[in-house]
């Protein structure tokens, strides 16, 4: 098995590429989660984010995306394709998404499931539990 994890800019990013992303996105979000949210929020092309893609046999398996939030870097959006799970995927993704995020701070807000598992990469819970698309969310925070 062959892992490729690269982040790029908006701008970087092929057609294929970008179906792969958005789609992905809205399997396991919209479509498994059941959670209605707005995911083109017009963050994708801005010029800081970098948008972590994760291969495996050069097929399309993981997908996150870093966020410029100028004080703070932020990460979200972070997703593995339900038949890769259980692989470790989501760590690579995670580890690659924390080496674009170099010196800043990071933000993130977790599902609350995720807690135990972000808190893993150095994240600490920020402030109180909120719904986002109908799923709990934490804040969590990394300086």
């Amino acid at each position: 098995m062959t892992v490729r994890c690269v982040a790029v800019p908006f701008e970087h990013l092929d057609p294929d590429s970008l179906y792969a992303i958005v789609k992905l996105r809205q399997d396991v979000f919209i479509i498994e989660q059941q959670s209605v949210y707005p995911d083109l929020d017009g963050r994708d092309a801005e010029p800081g984010t970098r948008h972590v893609l994760l291969t495996v046999d050069d097929g399309f398996a993981g997908y996150a995306r870093v966020l410029d939030d100028g004080d703070a870097w932020r990460i979200g959006r972070v997703a593995v394709h339900p038949t890769m799970r259980g692989q470790g995927l989501a760590g690579v993704l995670m580890e690659n998404a924390l080496l674009v995020a170099r010196g800043r701070p990071i933000v993130l807000d977790a599902q609350t499931g995720l807690v135990r598992w972000y808190a893993g990469y150095g994240f600490e819970v920020s402030g109180p539990e909120f719904l986002d698309g109908g799923v709990p969310h934490q804040p969590m925070r990394r300086d």
